[in-house]
């Protein structure tokens, strides 16, 4: 399926399918599980069954969001055939899909024409398609584990709803300083309760949530951006430098400077 809209407008959700996506046009925060990260063209993802995650769109996007999202229902591993000792690869890859992953640009560029192919393929032809970019997927180590100690989740529709006030909260006053009254008031919880319920669902508290997310908003700006690093921290809605270089090394285990650099190494 390929989606063209002025933004991605689905909320965190989950489905029993596994979920290939591929970014064609946009970016902005991709969230799956308790993971935070940005995203650009030609993000290549695999989101194992009933693993929560969204995308995103940034406010600055000027041309409409475009993917290709493949779904595969859970019954397929179930079928006689797929237990195949020639698909094996593929149900160690789906498998370990339970934790997201996040495969490496040379890899996504490597499957986009046959995505696109299959987009206009007849049924026989697209599952052939489907299967052969599977294994690829299944043999290359150029990937990374978004939720790299798995993701387990109480399947809820009302932490749903409180989670995506949460993001959209975040989202739209990451520049300002938040405080916990404030977020737990959004969601109608108490301060204590609301710290509990976020801290058991994504296996980290609020505050290093919002942190991680800030250190993703400065990458962005490394990344897009000729702004000193001063600049960047105040943008990002941090209000110490040497806090937001403490943080900057937590989340991405190096400085700031670094990895504009390398950023700019691995473009070039």
């Amino acid at each position: 399926m390929q989606e063209n809209n002025k933004e991605f407008d689905y909320p965190w959700h989950y489905h029993p399918e596994f979920e290939l996506t591929y970014i064609l046009s946009s970016h902005g925060v991709r969230y799956v599980g308790n993971n935070i990260e940005n995203f650009f063209n030609n993000d290549l993802v695999l989101v194992g069954s009933n693993l929560p995650h969204c995308w995103i769109n940034s406010a600055d996007q000027r041309q409409p969001a475009s993917a290709i999202v493949v779904y595969l229902k859970e019954e397929l591993l179930d079928k006689t055939w797929m237990q195949s000792c020639e698909f094996e690869s593929i149900r160690k890859l789906l498998a370990l899909s339970g934790k997201g992953i996040k495969f490496d640009h040379k890899i996504a560029l490597k499957v986009k024409d046959r995505l696109f192919e299959m987009l206009t393929q007849p049924p026989l032809k697209k599952l052939i398609s489907l299967l052969e970019i599977l294994q690829d997927l299944a043999e290359t180590d150029q990937y990374h584990f978004l939720c790299e100690q798995g993701f387990s989740y109480d399947l809820n529709y009302t932490h749903n709803e409180r989670l995506n006030i949460v993001y959209k909260y975040i989202q739209h006053s990451y520049q300002k300083k938040i405080s916990l009254s404030d977020i737990a008031a959004e969601v109608n919880m108490s301060e204590e309760y609301f710290s509990r319920f976020f801290s058991k669902i994504m296996k980290k508290s609020f505050f290093e949530f919002l942190n991680e997310y800030k250190i993703n908003r400065a990458c962005k700006l490394l990344i897009e951006t000729d702004k000193q690093v001063s600049e960047v921290c105040y943008a990002s809605g941090f209000e110490s430098i040497p806090f937001f270089y403490r943080q900057f090394k937590k989340f991405k285990n190096c400085q700031p400077k670094t990895y504009r650099l390398k950023y700019q190494k691995i473009s070039s």
